[in-house]
C-alpha cells in the first residue's frame, strides 16, 4: 500500500507502477493541485450560499476528494463518494475511517448515480479519467438551482486540436491548433457544458477556469430558468483565427460565417461552437485568493499564482497573443514582455498576462496595434 498526505488528510491506496485507469484503485498524486484549488473554490461557494452544502464526488477512486471536502471545507453537511470499481469502494470506506468521516459511499455508473440523485447536490464534481462528455447530460439534468458544477477534462489532445475528429465526436465542436489552443479547449468545454444545461432550462456562468498540466478544469454556477438559459446561450459563438498574420476575433451565434482577415486578406478559420463569454469571475476568484491562507495546502504558492493570473484575465476578450510567435512572424527578436504590455497600456489598450502561456498576453488591441508597439523597440 502507498500512503498519501494531502491537505489535512492521509489516505492509503494499493501500490501501482503507473497512473492509469488500469490501476487497482485510481489515485493520481499529480492532481493534488487540482484538489487544492477545488477545496478553496468549494469553501468560497459555500459561503456565498450561506448555508450547509451537499457534495457529490462522482468518480471517487481512492475517496481523497470527497474526504478532503468533508475534512477541509466548512459547512459540508454531506459528501457522496461514488465509484463503479468495487476495490475503490472498499478503499473509500477504509480511508474514510482513517480520517474519521462518513461519506455516503455508492457503487454505480456515474450517470446512473447522478440521475437517481436528481436535485440532491449543491456541488457536483465530474473528474473522470479522460473526457467528461458522456456524463455532462446527466450532470446537467441532476444539477439543482443555484448549484456548482465542477468539471475536469484530461483529453486535451482533442480539445486543443491535435486530434480534430475526436473533439467533433465528443463535444460537437471544432478545435484549432493555435498558440492559445488551451483556451479554445476550455471554451469548447464550457460551451458544451452550457448547451447541455440549456436543454434542461438551466444557465451557466463560469466562475473559474484553468488549463494546468495535462487537464482542464471549470467551475460553473448553475441557475434554473428558461430565460436565464436563453441568456446563457448568447455566450455561444466562434473564434476566428488567421494563421497568416495571427489576427483573431470572435463572433456570437451558432452559424460561423466565412470571413477574410481584415488585416491581411487571408481566409480565417473558425473554432467552435464554444463559449465566448467570460471564463473568469473576478469576485469569485478574489474571494478564493483571500481564502487560500485559511487552508492547509501543500501547493498554496502555486494556487495563489494561478488565481492571481486568472484574476487578471477576467473581463478580457477571448484568445491571446504569444509575443514570441508574433515576433517570429515579423522576423525580429522579442522584447521583454513587460515592456510590450507597458507600451500597449500607454497606447490606451487593456492588457494582462495569461496563466496558460508565460509569453502570452490578453488584450483588446489588434495584431496591427501590437505590431506598432513592437516597432518602437530596437530589433
Amino acid at each position: 500500500m502507498i500512503t498519501a498526505n494531502e491537505g489535512s488528510v492521509t489516505i492509503m491506496v494499493p501500490d501501482f507502477t503507473k497512473v492509469s485507469a488500469r490501476a487497482p484503485v485510481f489515485y493520481n498524486p499529480a492532481m493534488e493541485f487540482n484538489r487544492d484549488v477545488s477545496v478553496v473554490a468549494l469553501q468560497v461557494f459555500q459561503r456565498l450560499l450561506g448555508g450547509e452544502i451537499s457534495v457529490a464526488d462522482t468518480f471517487s477512486g481512492s475517496g481523497i476528494r470527497a474526504i478532503r471536502y468533508l475534512v477541509e471545507v466548512e459547512g459540508v453537511s454531506e459528501a457522496f463518494a461514488n465509484d463503479i470499481n468495487p476495490l475503490a469502494v472498499e478503499c473509500i470506506k477504509n480511508n474514510s475511517l482513517m480520517n474519521s468521516v462518513s461519506p455516503e459511499v455508492s457503487r454505480e455508473d456515474a450517470s446512473i448515480f447522478l440521475r437517481t440523485n436528481h436535485g440532491r447536490f449543491d456541488v457536483i464534481d465530474i473528474d473522470p479519467f479522460g473526457t467528461p462528455a458522456p456524463f455532462l447530460d446527466s450532470a446537467a439534468a441532476s444539477a439543482r438551482n443555484n448549484s456548482l458544477l465542477a468539471v475536469t477534462a484530461t483529453d486535451t489532445s482533442s480539445l486543443c486540436g491535435t486530434y480534430i475528429k475526436p473533439c467533433l465526436r465528443k463535444y460537437s465542436s471544432r478545435p484549432l491548433k493555435t498558440e492559445y489552443c488551451h483556451e479554445i479547449g476550455l471554451r469548447i468545454l464550457a460551451g458544451f457544458t452550457a448547451m447541455n444545461l440549456a436543454r434542461y432550462r438551466k444557465s451557466a456562468s463560469v466562475l473559474l477556469s484553468h488549463s494546468s498540466q495535462h487537464y482542464m478544469r471549470l467551475y460553473i454556477h448553475v441557475r434554473r430558468g428558461a430565460r436565464r438559459a436563453d441568456e446563457s446561450l448568447r455566450n455561444i459563438g466562434f473564434i476566428l483565427h488567421c494563421f497568416k498574420c495571427l489576427h483573431h476575433e470572435h463572433m456570437k451565434g451558432f452559424v460561423p460565417l466565412k470571413q477574410e482577415c481584415p488585416h491581411c486578406g487571408a481566409e480565417m478559420e473558425a473554432a467552435g461552437p464554444l463559449w465566448v463569454g467570460d471564463i473568469q469571475d473576478s469576485r469569485f476568484i478574489g474571494e478564493m485568493i483571500g481564502e487560500v491562507e485559511n487552508k492547509k495546502l501543500n501547493t498554496a504558492t502555486d494556487v495563489l499564482k494561478l488565481l492571481k493570473a486568472c484574476l487578471g484575465e477576467a473581463g478580457m476578450p477571448p484568445g491571446f497573443y504569444d509575443i514570441h510567435e508574433v515576433c517570429s512572424k515579423l522576423g525580429r527578436s522579442a522584447p521583454p514582455l513587460r515592456d510590450v504590455m507597458d507600451g500597449l497600456e500607454k497606447a490606451g489598450f487593456r492588457v494582462s498576462r495569461t496563466h496558460i502561456r508565460p509569453t502570452g498576453i490578453k488584450t483588446d488591441a489588434t495584431i496591427r496595434d501590437i505590431e506598432e508597439v513592437l516597432e518602437g523597440f530596437s530589433v
